[in-house]
């Protein structure tokens, strides 16, 4: 079932018009970003550590004030209507934030009580979020007691409970063990699936974007430097990688026409991005001399981030003047209203 908030795929929940962040006049975490998000899509946000993804979604949750630019989220515009728009996002923080002391239902009902809802309806809507995410069972349990991957799935029953347009997640499945990082990926496909709910996805893994992002922007140093579908962001990098050890000349590899890009690591590798290795591997092979090893696998997500940014990625850490992420759960939960 689609939910009522999800409009034509043509139009945006999310827009951003030269959206720039400096914290002085050395530091610029986001520059001149401008991007669309469709209705109902899950779009997920790949950076290296700075490089601006924390400051671009806390812009958006409308906790940082832009420095120029705008942004409207839920059609709504955050330098002049955030209020209204709190109203319409939910949050799934990096760090936990639900109460230990409570239980999972008391957390779900205070979250409630914060936007207004009326008892009848936080009973109704509890209820419905609880089942969603499997924790009927331990609703009036401590939330001491629950699992990490339970917490996590209780959060995003919170980020729901109000009925939000647009949910964003910032690293959602962050220590989890294999096992519960699959059960919180099923929840993520189901609410877009069944209930059509925009969702805004950092991850630092890799096959989580793979596996649950429609499209996928990489920003770096403040830009948005790509963006497209995993399999279209792999298409632009080249469709198979082949290593080769032995005699190799990088030039020679470099002038057959299907071949995007080749370079020596320092083991003395060499890595070959190509099109089509079933129907050009031979004739590869054929412009090396005597080799003593040949791999053959599949571009990678990870292979576009390196491409796109020279960097491997891996936990972001604080971007210079934003603050933690504990300090915007207390920001945020009294800039509800």
């Amino acid at each position: 079932m689609k939910s009522a908030n999800q409009a034509d795929s043509g139009e945006d929940a999310i827009k951003t018009s030269g959206l720039t962040k400096r914290f002085n006049s050395t530091v610029t975490a986001v520059d001149s970003l401008n991007l669309e998000i469709k209705k109902g899509e899950v779009f997920g946000l790949l950076g290296p550590n700075g490089a601006g993804k924390t400051t671009l979604i806390s812009m958006l949750c409308t906790l940082l004030h832009p420095t120029s630019g705008t942004a409207t989220v839920a059609g709504l515009d955050i330098r002049s209507e955030p209020s209204k728009v709190r109203k319409e996002i939910g949050i799934v923080f990096q760090e936990p934030s639900v109460d230990d002391l409570l239980t999972g239902r008391e957390n779900l009902d205070l979250h409630g009580m914060l936007y207004k809802m009326k008892p009848e309806d936080r009973k109704k809507r509890i209820a419905e979020m609880l089942a969603l995410v499997e924790l009927t069972d331990r609703a009036d349990d401590l939330v001491r007691t629950y699992s990490g991957g339970m917490r996590r799935r209780l959060e995003i029953a919170r980020g729901l409970m109000h009925r939000p347009k647009i949910l964003f997640l910032d690293e959602p499945t962050l220590g989890l063990d294999p096992a519960s990082r699959e059960h919180i990926w099923a929840h993520i496909k189901r609410l877009s699936e069944e209930y059509g709910t925009t969702m805004v996805l950092t991850t630092h893994y890799m096959e989580e974007a793979d596996r649950l992002c429609s499209r996928i922007g990489i920003i770096d140093k403040g830009k948005l430097v790509v963006i497209g579908t995993a399999g279209e962001l792999k298409e632009k990098v080249g469709q198979d990688i082949v290593r080769l050890r032995g005699e190799v000349d990088l030039g020679k590899l470099r002038k057959l026409k299907f071949v995007k890009k080749a370079k020596m690591d320092k083991e003395g590798m060499v890595d070959v991005t190509m099109t089509n290795a079933a129907k050009n591997l031979q004739t590869l092979l054929d412009a090396c001399g005597k080799l003593t090893s040949v791999q053959v696998r599949e571009v990678t997500l990870n292979d576009v981030f390196l491409h796109y940014t020279g960097r491997d990625i891996h936990r972001e850490e604080e971007e210079e003047g934003e603050g933690s992420w504990a300090d915007r759960v207390m920001q945020w939960s009294g800039q509800r209203g």
